[in-house]
């Protein structure tokens, strides 16, 4: 509805009046002010008359010739037109409004500036005229004076030019709409979605959560689904990564958005049959064989299917699986879950062998004769038994081959007092396992404070809640029991040291502290390595090291050409998303090996968009507690977190900062207004002096502007931004920008038919793109071994 101005207007008349300029302008602050002649007129000379700042200046500029251009042609507003512009330095645009209306008879400093105005522009012979009149008027004025000697110096030396300073004018991505791959945008995307660069796998977090609020819970799973294969396994017992780096949690903003909830019922809530991706390439002809399916095998040969290989999993149990099976209770994840997106991972062509035993049934030198690549992602199986005295005993056994025994059998054999040692996740199911199985007392003894635990948020209240008391600053040292059986097993408490090699400060034992605690039970969550004893002894020298590690070698090749691996087998126990990401990077490496050429790249894909969704209110919105079963119910069969409903997870999901999307200021067209800095709620648009920048060109700091006339841009931060768009809203010019930009993975030829490439000069091919008469060079980006994405190499 079109605002009535005649009350409006004659309210900042009679406030301009009395010189209340700030009043005035709040009257009319409003974007339909732009619109309308008279209070462009209004706006102009309440800027101009304020003048204490360079947005006052561009302020007055940019309102005058808005008034002027809806036909208030009044010799006052081209005044303010041409002074404001001169002050802007566009001396031109200043010498042109002047010459509308400046005659002998205008005000002596009237003529004077617009003499200057010639001179800035090298129209020394006319600026001569109209100073010299000035100063024919006011003789003594030293400023006309000064100014007329430097008129006579510039025609006596026509040569001489005033040197001109260029505005900065800084950009945040390389290219303004498509795709762009260079490290400054790969900068920009780290930085400013911190989620999904926290997240091995790379998944597009702002994305899937959007389409969980738009109620497209089957786009939601897709989207995950590419990146992380089991969207419902890991929306129950991922390690969440990117939850911790969530910019809703900073200081000062709240929690962190419920990203593994919100997954899961992207899987729990759609109505789609099992899921398939389209294959990024047609069959190659290439064999790869993968040696374990677990969660790095099974991600791994489904990312190999997708690029058109041919795949074929074995594995030495009778289900596939992994860990998922073997080593994480029913109770936290169905097993209903783990077949279903197994199977999908079959669908996508992918053979499953289960019952077959490497270095038994089959030799790993078979497989290297028998197919193009083998990835070995065996996982970590060779527990780590704690050397102490006493560790003969019976009832001391590993958390791993407890949660095996259970998880195959239905139960396991227990004392009625269980002590489980360890902090992370496998200490917490053998726990909470011990007390479903009827053990009288579980506890759980942790050698350093509660803030090094590696476990999720949610996870200590839980053993709360089920009754398992946890014990901190203390550390085994000896095991004692009665005919062979544990009976007690003694403690040293421990104070923290420096930090060591996993970042985390390391416990050092107190002497004279020691503690014994009853135990009939035993379960050490204490870590495991990989297994490597049946490579066989023709390949194990070149690929096992006499600690029984793998050797070390790229982080996903061995000394074998043919040969990698996947996973917690080359890096070590970590989650099962770390295992899933480091499975996707061994795919693109194996991948390469095989076809020559580098055939995924990841990019930055840049869209214009018309707004975000959010408005403010979804700031103050509480993550929303999962609903859970209570614990007279609580069995191991029985799953105790009960997943979002559609009303959870659209309350949840709204939380998003959404901040994939960048809100960026045109600053040829930014008038310094302010109006932009005042609506913002979180202080992220700032009056800045300068930027700071990488050696790539990647923004990565500002300096703040100490007075209006330090103030040289008006910069969104992007790191505080909260993506509201309230700047876009009241901004009078129009002069701020939104764009979405995500990461992706895309095959070259898609890439290449844009013509967008990397640095000139590292491929030896070059790319025309004719519609733009430029040509681009190519080269890699993401793992790989360097090699560019062309099939002409260097």
């Amino acid at each position: 509805m079109a605002v009535d101005y005649k009350e409006l207007v004659a309210k900042a008349s009679a406030l301009l009046d009395r010189n209340e300029n700030n009043q005035a302008i709040e009257v009319l602050r409003s974007k339909e002010s732009v619109k309308d002649a008279v209070a462009c007129s209004l706006l102009a000379r309440a800027y101009f008359q304020r003048g204490d700042s360079k947005g006052d200046m561009y302020s007055s500029h940019f309102f005058a010739a808005r008034a002027l251009e809806l036909g208030y042609n009044r010799n006052d507003v081209k005044a303010i037109k041409a002074l404001s512009a001169f002050r802007k330095g566009q001396y031109h645009e200043a010498a042109e409004t002047f010459s509308e209306y400046v005659t002998e008879q205008s005000p002596t400093a009237t003529r004077f500036i617009y003499g200057m105005a010639l001179c800035n522009i090298d129209k020394v012979e006319d600026a001569q005229k109209w100073v010299k009149s000035a100063l024919k008027d006011d003789p003594k004025n030293t400023q006309f004076a000064t100014a007329m000697d430097e008129i006579n110096n510039l025609l006596s030396n026509p040569e001489k030019r005033r040197e001109r300073s260029i505005p900065e004018k800084p950009a945040a991505l390389t290219e303004q709409q498509g795709l762009a791959m260079k490290p400054r945008d790969f900068y920009w995307l780290a930085k400013n979605i911190p989620c999904q660069d926290a997240c091995p796998a790379g998944t597009d977090i702002p994305e899937y959560l959007r389409a969980i609020y738009d109620g497209d819970y089957g786009r939601a799973y897709r989207i995950n689904l590419r990146d992380n294969v089991f969207p419902g396994v890991l929306g129950r017992v991922c390690a969440r990564p990117c939850e911790s780096a969530c910019r809703h949690g900073w200081e000062g903003l709240g929690e962190s958005v419920a990203i593994c909830f919100s997954k899961r019922s992207a899987a729990d809530l759609k109505t789609s049959p099992p899921v398939t991706l389209p294959p990024y390439y047609e069959p190659t002809g290439k064999k790869v064989a993968v040696i374990g399916a677990g969660v790095a095998g099974l991600a791994a040969a489904r990312n190999a299917a997708l690029m058109g290989h041919s795949c074929t999993v074995y594995e030495k149990h009778v289900r596939p699986g992994g860990m998922m099976n073997q080593g994480i209770p029913v109770f936290r994840l169905p097993r209903e879950i783990i077949d279903r997106e197994i199977e999908q991972v079959r669908m996508q062509g992918v053979k499953i062998v289960c019952n077959t035993e490497i270095g038994k049934d089959i030799t790993l030198e078979h497989l290297l004769k028998d197919n193009d690549a083998v990835i070995m992602a065996a996982g970590t199986l060779r527990p780590n038994m704690l050397d102490l005295p006493g560790k003969e005993l019976s009832g001391i056994r590993h958390g791993l081959d407890f949660l095996l025994e259970v998880n195959e059998t239905g139960t396991a054999s227990i004392g009625k007092n269980v002590v489980v040692i360890g902090g992370g996740f496998t200490a917490m199911d053998c726990a909470r396992t011990a007390i479903r199985l009827g053990a009288q007392s579980v506890k759980v003894c942790y050698r350093r404070s509660k803030n090094e635990m590696l476990v999720t948020p949610g996870e200590l209240e839980e053993l709360e809640v089920e009754g398992i008391p946890v014990e901190y600053m203390i550390t085994p040292c000896g095991y004692s029991g009665k005919n062979g059986a544990v009976e007690t097993i003694r403690f040293i408490r421990t104070r923290l040291g420096e930090p060591d090699a996993s970042g985390r400060r390391r416990p050092i034992e107190i002497p004279g502290s020691e503690v014994d605690e009853p135990a009939q039970t035993v379960l050490l969550a204490t870590g495991q390595f990989p297994d490597t004893a049946w490579i066989g002894k023709q390949l194990s020298g070149d690929l096992v090291d006499k600690d029984q590690w793998l050797a070390s070698g790229s982080s996903a090749g061995t000394k074998i050409k043919n040969l990698f691996v996947a996973g917690d087998f080359a890096t070590g126990a970590k989650s099962l998303i770390d295992a899933i990401g480091h499975a996707k990077e061994t795919v693109r490496i194996v991948d390469t090996y095989l076809m020559g050429e580098q055939r995924l790249m990841d990019v930055a894909i840049i869209e214009d968009a018309a707004e975000t969704g959010r408005i403010r209110e979804m700031d103050y919105v509480g993550r929303q507690e999962m609903p859970v079963i209570g614990v007279a119910g609580r069995t191991l069969e029985a799953e105790v977190e009960l997943g979002y409903d559609q009303e959870l997870a659209i309350d949840e999901t709204q939380r998003c900062y959404l901040c994939h999307y960048k809100f960026e200021i045109d600053h040829d067209r930014c008038i310094y207004c302010d109006w932009c800095v005042k609506a913002c709620p979180t202080s992220c648009i700032v009056k800045a002096e300068s930027l700071k920048y990488a050696e790539d060109g990647s923004i990565i700091g500002f300096e703040l502007a100490k007075t209006s006339e330090d103030t040289n841009l008006i910069y969104i931060n992007q790191e505080d931004c909260i993506r509201c768009g309230y700047c876009i809203d009241v901004c009078p010019v129009d002069c701020i920008t939104l764009q979405k930009v995500s990461r992706a993975t895309l095959p070259t030829p898609q890439i290449k038919e844009t013509g967008i490439g990397q640095e000139a000069g590292s491929c030896a091919v070059s790319h025309r793109d004719p519609s733009k008469q430029q040509t681009f060079g190519c080269c890699s980006t993401g793992s790989g071994n360097g090699r560019c994405a062309c099939k002409s190499k260097k």
